[in-house]
């Protein structure tokens, strides 16, 4: 690749990049290129590392009529993500070595960019170092309901759990809601016959993912283990986890677009299209998010790609909506919006979308631009202009709260271990183009 701007140690040079089989062996002046086959001019167009979502639902197996492999990896290699990490409350939901094992096997034949897996934790938690030589690059807990095998509910369980991962050096991402609040608040509403969009948030409060995020945090006070918080959508919820860091204890979060840009106005007036759990809150919680982005206490942004069938979503009684934002074509698009805006630096977009996912998942290789390096990278056009249309995505979700929506900033080429899986928004790569990511061994 010639005629480029790449994003090289925290800055953007002109430069030339060979690639070489699945790595990138060259970076810098036309003139020191080795030889190549094939030659791609950038016309000044801006290289990245390829991006890494640590938090995708790619459904398939008992939900592939919500998505597959190979749609929702297509859908990701659109939106210039090269790698994701899929979340295991699937049907069955992936929490044995089995499960697992046959996830994997049955990804890696159809999807077009890098996939790691999540494991729920198993009913015994002798199973867990099996499921982790198995693969799973880290384990998922869901504070909101029981999904896995450990009592949600039982900080003894919990804290034993996290006590094996924290031997291995393995990491465990929490949706952290408190569920026996949340369910007790539910219930009331559904008695007095409330339905609305509104209860939903009522039940959804800001003290459920604060109690639940304290409640982590001491556990992890005697456990050491490392942990994630996905989704943060709270004012209180960063408040607590900035603490925690103040404790230096190891903890980490993410945020996701709907929450930085999305509020409760648009909830109530767009209804369930934009319906997720945790909510989009009042515009108050989207600043304090944006703050801990600009003051560094978040760490990642992530899609939380959450497919379902249109039907799923269209209900008059909000309890029976299932929940999700379909993301990963729209994610970068919308920041790239903010870069051009002023909001975002573009260092930024680098930092919580590939250098520190690579880092916090311990993903060698990849989300920097290196020699050496993985060939998973993106060309960015900073100045393409357009409407986001939800009917062309590639997900099997054709519909998004975004729909409609201006952006500025667009992945144009999708490169994934030095394949060129998408072109101006088509899929040019053969399934299969992606690998299936296992957590390398201590």
């Amino acid at each position: 690749m010639s005629n480029a701007k790449a994003y090289v140690k925290n800055e953007i040079v002109d430069c030339s990049v060979a690639l070489e089989g699945d790595k990138i062996v060259r970076i810098g002046r036309e003139s020191q290129m080795p030889k190549a086959e094939m030659k791609m001019d950038l016309k000044g167009l801006l290289v990245l590392p390829g991006l890494i979502d640590v938090h995708v639902h790619l459904r398939d197996e008992g939900k592939a009529y919500k998505e597959d492999f190979y749609s929702g990896t297509a859908a990701a290699a659109a939106g210039g993500i090269t790698t994701v990490l899929d979340m295991p409350n699937n049907e069955p939901v992936t929490m044995s070595a089995a499960t697992l094992k046959n996830r994997m096997e049955k990804a890696k034949d159809s999807i077009l960019v890098n996939v790691g897996f999540y494991s729920e934790f198993p009913k015994c938690l002798d199973e867990i170092r099996e499921i982790a030589d198995a693969g799973a690059v880290a384990f998922k807990l869901f504070m909101i309901e029981q999904v896995g095998g450990l009592n949600i509910g039982d900080d003894a369980s919990l804290a034993e759990a996290f006590k094996i991962l924290g031997r291995m050096g393995m990491l465990v991402a929490v949706h952290a809601e408190d569920g026996a609040m949340v369910k007790a608040v539910e219930q009331k509403l559904k008695s007095n016959k409330r339905n609305d969009v509104e209860a939903f948030l009522e039940a959804h409060s800001e003290k459920a993912e604060q109690k639940a995020i304290k409640r982590l945090l001491k556990i992890v006070r005697r456990t050491r283990n490392r942990i994630h918080i996905c989704h943060m959508s709270t004012k209180a919820g960063l408040e607590a986890i900035r603490e925690g860091k103040r404790s230096m204890l190891p903890v980490t979060c993410e945020v996701t677009p709907h929450h930085l840009l999305l509020s409760d106005e648009v909830l109530k007036r767009i209804g369930a299209i934009a319906l997720t759990a945790p909510p989009v809150r009042e515009k108050i919680h989207a600043e304090a998010l944006w703050m801990g982005i600009k003051d560094g206490m978040v760490d990642v942004v992530a899609s939380d790609h959450a497919p379902h069938a249109l039907a799923e979503k269209m209900s008059d009684v909000v309890w029976n909506v299932k929940t999700g934002v379909v993301g990963l074509e729209t994610m970068l698009p919308l920041l790239l919006t903010e870069v051009n805006r002023g909001t975002l630096a573009l260092q930024d977009v680098v930092r919580l979308m590939a250098e520190n996912p690579a880092k916090i998942f311990g993903l060698k290789g990849r989300g920097f631009l290196g020699e050496g390096n993985s060939a998973d990278l993106i060309v960015i056009d900073l100045k393409r202009e357009g409407k986001i249309d939800a009917s062309r995505f590639h997900s099997k979700a054709k519909f998004s709260p975004f729909d409609g929506w201006k952006f500025k900033g667009k992945p144009v080429k999708t490169f994934v271990n030095g394949k060129l899986v998408m072109d101006n928004g088509e899929i040019v790569g053969s399934a299969g183009s992606g690998r299936v990511l296992r957590r390398e061994l201590p």
